[in-house]
Order: C-alpha cells, then structure tokens, then sequence
C-alpha cells in the first residue's frame, strides 16, 4: 500500500511565462524559489510546504478558455484571512467569484490566472 504524506506540487501549462510571473509574483506576491535547469521553460513558488510550477507550454497551449467553472480542475490554497484576501484581490485588481458561507464547510474565494487555471483560495468563515 502506498503511504501519502502531502501534496509536494501543483504544476500548470501558462502560454507566456513572463505574463503568468507577473500574477503569480505581482499580484499574488507568491515567492519564487530556485528550478533546476530543466530543458524546459518554467518558474517555481514556495506555497507553505507545497509548491507550484508553471510550465511554458512550448507551443503556447493551455486546456482552458472558459471563465470560472468550480467543478473544472483546480487547485486550492488555504489562507489565514478570507477578509484580508478580498481586500488584496480587490487591490490588486484581481476579478473573483466569492463563496463566504460555502456548503464546503470553509470559505472559498475563485480566481483566474492570465492562462484562465483556476485558483480557489480557502478560509475559515468569517475570518
């Protein structure tokens, strides 16, 4: 039987590197860490103990071209503050679909990335 421990990284397809940098980095304030010199074009960030890597797509593709569908594929990053996290999308000028009293049990907050990934970002309740 395999034992899991953690999710180690969350990898993402982005049509142009330097324009994903600019959310992940910018308008997220993500920390990029150090990427090994793989063939490869892509950038690393640190996300708690868990990583993500965006891959430039050598042909410039990506899967989605819809808006926000919460039951298309995702990934989640808890936060600490649901109220902080709107006030820093919204400074930002981030667009977000927001969730406070979801049925999940916590609250979620939707974003797109410039290549359209889904970013859902969780919380407690009225935090």
């Amino acid at each position: 039987m395999i034992e899991y421990a953690h999710i180690h990284h969350v990898s993402l397809a982005v049509r142009d590197l330097e324009i994903a940098k600019k959310f992940y980095s910018g308008l997220l304030g993500m920390q990029e860490i150090e990427r090994p010199a793989f063939r490869s074009t892509g950038t690393w960030y640190a996300i708690g103990s868990q990583q993500l890597h965006l891959l430039q797509h050598p042909e410039g593709h990506t899967l989605r071209e819809a808006g926000i569908d919460t039951t298309d594929g995702h990934f989640a990053i808890w936060v600490t503050s649901y109220s902080e996290t709107i006030a820093w999308l919204e400074q930002q000028g981030i667009e977000y679909e927001a969730r406070p009293d979801s049925v999940a049990g916590f609250a979620q907050i939707f974003v797109l990335d410039p290549d359209r990934n889904i970013i859902e970002f969780d919380s407690p309740y009225n935090s």
